[in-house]
């Protein structure tokens, strides 16, 4: 995908293009898709949108279905293979396509245009079409294919049912010697269940055995005898069902140059109705191709936006005007406008219909845009130089047959240099003589649209009350940047629009502006404070107050505990409540009772209060000797 696709969005009209389209060749078609330089090929493909969109309001949509498959098919062929009954069946299918589709060509021929005749190319093939609809069914080959495998198979089906009435018979004479009482298959053969302390009585092969092996199938070897004969049946039938895949697959391959011709057709014929039907979505028109580099759309849209939001544009172009200098605010569309232009031009050059009322279009041998800011930050370029590299590229390729558009010509640098730069720009673009759009807001460059011969400007339609664009061109006028007016709707105060007029134009001309209440405070009130994190020094002090011992109260229960675990680094600490209980707990919720320097003497052994009776004992025992089969562990709550 090349970038002017994406900047004028052709690349979405063709994300459309290939969601109308069946077969694979003609979505990769419209995936490769650019404008043609070949004139001849340009009218011929309109004029077939053109035909099929008569096509379609008329007898509604084709039957068109995929041949994409066929080629697969005939080179399995080629290669002496044979086909499926299933490759078959789909060959069939594409062949009925091929016949509903004819018909509906035919049906199109009384609208006497060109187009319908395509069904001249196409062969529905109906012997062969007949033939695979005799013999296969379902995915299969049909008994009644021929009278030899029809005989074949009654001759299965007559064995196949002697063999299970045997299986019956035996499994009612011997029921006594039987652990279920009905016949089974195991590989595929029949067998009855036979207990395992009977295994003597029946006559035949063990084929298997259940899991607890009180179970045997055995095949009886009067059913055994059957198979053999049973076996016999099934190669003729395997040989009888091969002879006729491969008759069919020889008589497919007989027809591959009608095939290769049919899909050909079938994908030309989609592609074409895809095109068609992207018309019918937004209401297209073919435009009059015009020799001169000339353009003329009256009533155009955008083709991606919605017709209830954009008024129709009315452009001219070409012959003494070969500069459009579009001023007017921000949000006033004037990028929209030049890119409806660039964009519908595009999608002529590539056969498909604009929505207009009507156009002229004279064809371009490139598009070339400008257009969004730029910037790359993985080559260190800022906007102002993205701009200025991309636009000495285009005046390097520009030639007289081009098409320019270029949004905010000179922007993203010192104004005075910047308008400097833009009447640079546009006098370059005289000189090679190509059709270019431009949008500015330098007040220099209307000027010099206004005095230059062959350049002329053009505004764009802004409702100052809702602040929103009209996307309608006005040719021959200058627009207004309207930032003053947009920033008192806003909200900016008076304070701050009489100090911007001054600067912008020497005097205050805002006083019409005073009829807006809405002005924004701009007390400048904090929405919030930052919470910091308290140094660790600062609390330090805190935390290392309580000490091993230390009888302390336990908000919010206010429960009385002593301190077991002074307090870590994170001011956590472990108090022991009156019930035992040992828990861990922020310093902030306990408050200092009784120090334990005024509840227990000096080097007071502390584990007579937290420790139990038997983990003393076993601190005694330890210390006394060493047992390698004793552990003493603590738990995190003890």
């Amino acid at each position: 995908m090349n970038q002017t696709e994406q900047i004028l969005e052709f690349d979405k009209i063709k994300e459309q293009l290939i969601e109308f389209s069946h077969t694979e060749h003609a979505k990769e078609q419209f995936r490769q898709l650019i404008p043609s330089l070949d004139e001849s090929e340009v009218r011929a493909n309109l004029r077939k949108t053109t035909e099929a969109v008569s096509m379609l309001i008329t007898y509604g949509n084709p039957p068109i279905g995929s041949m994409s498959d066929s080629k697969n098919y005939l080179d399995i062929a080629e290669k002496g293979d044979c086909l499926s009954a299933d490759q078959l069946e789909q060959i069939e299918r594409m062949l009925t396509g091929v016949m509903r589709l004819k018909d509906y060509l035919n049906r199109c021929k009384s609208l006497q245009i060109s187009l319908p005749f395509y069904e001249e190319n196409l062969k529905e093939l109906t012997e062969l079409r007949q033939e695979i609809e005799q013999k296969i069914r379902a995915g299969q080959v049909d008994d009644y294919a021929t009278t030899e495998l029809k005989n074949i198979r009654a001759k299965i089906s007559q064995t196949e049912l002697k063999m299970r009435d045997k299986a019956d018979t035996i499994l009612r004479a011997n029921k006594t010697y039987m652990s279920d009482q009905f016949t089974t298959q195991r590989s595929g053969r029949i067998c009855l269940p036979v207990r395992k302390e009977y295994r003597h009585k029946i006559n035949g092969t063990v084929l298997d055995k259940s899991s607890t092996g009180s179970t045997l199938f055995i095949e009886p070897e009067s059913i055994g005898n059957y198979y053999n004969e049973l076996t016999d049946y099934r190669l003729d039938e395997e040989n009888e069902v091969r002879r006729i895949l491969y008759t069919l697959t020889s008589m497919v391959l007989d027809e591959k140059e009608t095939f290769i011709q049919n899909k050909r057709t079938i994908d030309k014929l989609d592609a074409v109705f895809a095109k068609a039907k992207l018309s019918l979505v937004y209401d297209g028109k073919e435009p009059i191709l015009h020799k001169e580099h000339r353009i003329r759309i009256m009533n155009g849209r955008h083709p991606l936006m919605a017709k209830e939001v954009y008024i129709p544009l009315n452009f001219e172009i070409g012959g003494r005007i070969n500069g459009i200098i579009i001023t007017g605010p921000n949000t006033g569309g004037k990028t929209v406008a030049i890119k409806t232009v660039a964009l519908l031009c595009y999608m002529v050059q590539c056969g498909l219909h604009i929505p207009c009322e009507e156009a002229e279009i004279g064809m371009s041998d490139q598009f070339l845009c400008d257009i969004g800011d730029g910037q790359n930050l993985t080559q260190n370029l800022s906007t102002f130089s993205s701009h200025i590299k991309n636009v000495l590229e285009i005046l390097q390729t520009a030639d007289k047959e081009s098409l320019v558009i270029m949004d905010e010509l000179g922007s993203g640098t010192d104004p005075a240099e910047g308008m400097g730069i833009a009447i640079s720009i546009l006098e370059e673009l005289d000189k090679i003589g190509c059709l270019y759009l431009v949008t500015t807001h330098y007040p220099e460059v209307k000027h010099y649209a206004e005095q230059k011969e062959g350049v002329q400007n053009a505004r764009m339609e802004f409702d100052r009350e809702s602040l929103k664009p009209l996307y309608q061109m006005i040719i021959g006028e200058a627009g207004e940047s309207c930032a003053l007016h947009i920033a008192h709707k806003l909200g900016m105060p008076k304070e701050m629009l009489t100090c911007a007029s001054i600067a912008a134009y020497g005097k205050d001309i805002t006083k019409e502006m005073t009829d807006n209440n809405n002005f924004i405070d701009l007390n400048h009130n904090k929405s919030g404070m930052i919470k910091h994190k308290k140094d660790w020094k600062q609390d330090r002090s805190a935390m290392e107050q309580y000490q091993r011992g230390d009888s302390v109260i336990v908000y919010p229960d206010q429960k009385v505990g002593i301190v077991c675990i002074p307090a870590n680094e994170k001011g956590i600490l472990q108090v022991q409540l009156s019930n035992k209980k040992k828990i861990w707990i922020s310093h902030k919720r306990i408050k200092l009772l009784v120090a334990a320097g005024q509840l227990y003497p000096q080097d007071y052994d502390f584990s007579i209060i937290f420790d139990s009776v038997e983990v003393r004992k076993a601190r005694h025992q330890m210390s006394r000797k060493h047992d390698a089969d004793k552990e003493l562990t603590y738990k995190e709550n003890e």
